[in-house]
């Protein structure tokens, strides 16, 4: 008994002999696939069918002698060489799943989005061919405008998992970060509706170039829409062109009327023209103290921020015309 039980510690340490897959390079892990209700002996089965060299029956009864078999999880696992019986068992229970990982960026659009979990590797294309109104259905949100409506961040998820899953939790994650960002608005703040500080935020995210520029460039926004100005934002126009922009904002281009152009129609446009991150959030709702009406890139990513036209002008001749 001494024996046998010190075989059977060995054995439970041991790493598990593996065969070749047919296709997979030598030492790729195994890929295990456990489908829901599948039970432990069809587990133990499904192990040696991925590659594992050892008779399913003594997996089984290894998973059944642990107390452990009923919390074995469903779910898409990497086995690496060398993993014993007693490691995988741990894998399995804890549902260590192989992750892979798309990342949305901060100033993406939704046609963006969508090209990402295309591309994204072992990712469910269950959005392929929908219409974005039918996405947005799908996701519970109908007659919403999907831009903007996602938050940037980097998603994990199981091999085989839905594109539409990925999109749901960006799209709650949004949900919160905006009711968060809308509950820390300031006091004197000219938007009426988080949905609007939305729209302010998205702008200030392709507007801005410096982190540090952001709640000056939300101030100025702020300040338009107070005194009733033009927003006169090209990030808008340029959104609202779509796939008519060849790169070159023309002067024909600020003055042909969108719903987007804001040279031509005052207050915000109808929607976010991209995903704004946390820190353009916050900008648009706690916008920067200042009297600054214009602002003006630099040319180093920063922008130079006037009270007066006359001031304006100056600061354009200089820093984009290159006059002094």
């Amino acid at each position: 008994m001494i024996v046998a039980g010190a075989g059977v510690a060995w054995w439970l340490q041991a790493p598990l002999p593996q065969r070749a897959v047919a296709g997979a390079p030598p030492g790729q892990p195994l890929e295990l696939e456990i489908e829901p209700g599948t039970t432990p002996r069809g587990v133990a089965r499904a192990a040696v069918r991925a590659g594992l060299d050892v008779h399913p029956d003594l997996l089984y009864w290894w998973f059944r002698l642990s107390g452990q078999d009923r919390d074995i999880r469903a779910g898409n696992y990497e086995i690496p060489a060398g993993t014993s019986p007693r490691a995988l068992l741990r894998k399995l229970v804890r549902g260590e799943e192989a992750l892979r990982a798309v990342t949305l960026v901060e100033g993406w659009t939704f046609r963006q989005v969508r090209q990402a979990l295309a591309r994204a590797e072992q990712l469910r294309p269950d959005t392929a061919g929908q219409s974005d109104e039918a996405i947005m259905a799908a996701l519970g949100r109908p007659g919403v405008a999907p831009e903007g409506r996602f938050f940037p961040d980097t998603y994990t998820y199981g091999k085989g998992s839905s594109d539409l899953a990925v999109l749901r939790r960006a799209l709650h994650a949004m949900d919160r970060h905006l009711e968060a960002a809308w509950a820390q608005r300031a006091p004197d703040l000219p938007l009426k509706s988080a949905d609007e500080a939305l729209v302010l935020a998205s702008i200030v995210e392709k507007e801005t170039g410096r982190p540090e520029d952001r709640a000056l460039v939300a101030g100025v926004f702020a300040n338009r829409l107070r005194v009733g100005m033009l927003l006169q934002t090209d990030p808008t126009v340029i959104y609202g062109m779509g796939e008519k922009f060849d790169g070159n904002l023309r002067r024909r281009d600020l003055v042909t009327d969108t719903p987007f152009n804001t040279y031509t129609r005052p207050g915000l446009p109808p929607t976010p023209i991209a995903m704004p991150g946390k820190a353009s959030l916050l900008a648009a709702v706690q916008p920067a103290d200042t009297r600054a009406l214009y602002f003006v890139a630099r040319g180093d990513g920063s922008s130079q921020f006037s009270e007066t036209l006359p001031e304006h002008n100056r600061a354009v001749n200089r820093y984009q015309r290159g006059q002094k």
